[in-house]
């Protein structure tokens, strides 16, 4: 009998119970930024043939239940909260996406949520580290830090600040008692978090990386060391022996917009297709993966062919983290 990618990925597994089984969690949400559409992005990856591809690889699939309760739980009435636009709305999405990936950790399955807008991971860092700890280890592939504060957020728009309130770096002014993220407790080690492909940080955001020694690889690192040194790096400093599990967050902008053309924020000087593939398979070989997130794929921006590159690619990627093999 040939063996599958999901059995291989299985045995490799360190942590996973049920390593054959994907969680899957689709969101349908935008209330991070200002742009409509990228809450289509799990319809769209869904409509590609994400699903078949996953079990096509021998893994047996677990959807979390009413997708479309991200849609209908908007608040009629959500003003701004300082400058954090959407609050209520965003805190309520990340919320369900916690525990809906918490379960799906908690039942040792690999938990991959598909955005969505890259706000959910305030969410999906809380639901796996609920399970795995605060040893959990976040790889983040991304044009951007996403580590702004309520404060230092010059936007308001909440999918720029999910880490700082994983993190813990959000000051009691920010996150006051009545906040609706009160809920959200440091759950990630600032030693735990490393960057690959940044190349547009704020100004605030680039204090708040050196204040805090946070480790990222920028795309100068890319084409100074090669992908295969910077991830080798980056996997070094969180977790040199390998042996503590990893959760891979993945914004579809780290890929430069010739690759990944349909998403909100594209910034020029990206991954090509081969480094963002190197990136997961990498992942996927150490064994350690327990969660991963897709997000901030737009189908309403560009035309069918944009769009369909985008999620091809976006699918090409999950595919390579759960283990899917070039030969």
């Amino acid at each position: 009998m040939q063996v599958t990618d999901a059995q291989l990925m299985a045995d490799r597994s360190k942590f996973l119970k049920n390593g054959t089984t994907v969680g899957i969690t689709c969101v349908p949400f935008s209330g991070g930024q200002p742009k409509g559409g990228v809450d289509d992005g799990p319809v769209e990856m869904v409509r590609f043939g994400i699903l078949d591809q996953i079990q096509g690889m021998g893994y047996s699939v677990e959807l979390s239940e009413n997708m479309d309760k991200y849609r209908t739980m908007q608040p009629a009435h959500d003003p701004p909260i300082g400058k954090l636009k959407n609050p209520r709305y965003v805190s309520m999405a990340a919320r369900r996406v916690a525990e809906q990936v918490q379960a799906h950790c908690s039942q040792g399955r690999i938990a991959v949520t598909l955005g969505g807008d890259h706000s959910i991971a305030m969410g999906t860092l809380v639901g796996s580290s609920a399970v795995y700890g605060d040893d959990l280890c976040v790889v983040w592939i991304d044009a951007h830090s996403d580590i702004n504060t309520p404060s230092s957020t010059d936007s308001g728009n909440l999918h720029g600040c999910p880490l700082s309130f994983v993190l813990g770096l959000c000051d009691e002014s920010d996150v006051p008692a009545d906040s609706p993220f009160a809920w959200v407790k440091p759950c990630i080690r600032k030693s735990r978090l490393v960057y690959i492909g940044l190349r547009d940080v704020d100004a605030g955001e680039k204090a708040i990386l050196r204040k805090h020694n946070i480790k990222a690889f920028s795309m100068h690192d890319v084409d100074k060391y090669g992908i295969g040194r910077v991830v080798e790096m980056a996997l070094d400093h969180v977790n040199k022996d390998r042996v503590l599990p990893i959760h891979m967050s993945f914004d579809v902008d780290a890929l430069d917009p010739s690759v990944a053309p349909a998403t909100g924020t594209p910034v020029r000087g990206g991954l090509t297709f081969r480094e963002g593939h190197y990136i997961c398979e990498a992942v996927a070989e150490t064994g350690c993966l327990v969660a991963l997130d897709l997000v901030e794929v737009n189908p309403a921006l560009g035309d069918p062919e944009s769009l369909r590159q985008t999620v091809a690619v976006g699918c090409s990627l999950i595919r390579c983290s759960l283990g899917e093999s070039l030969l």
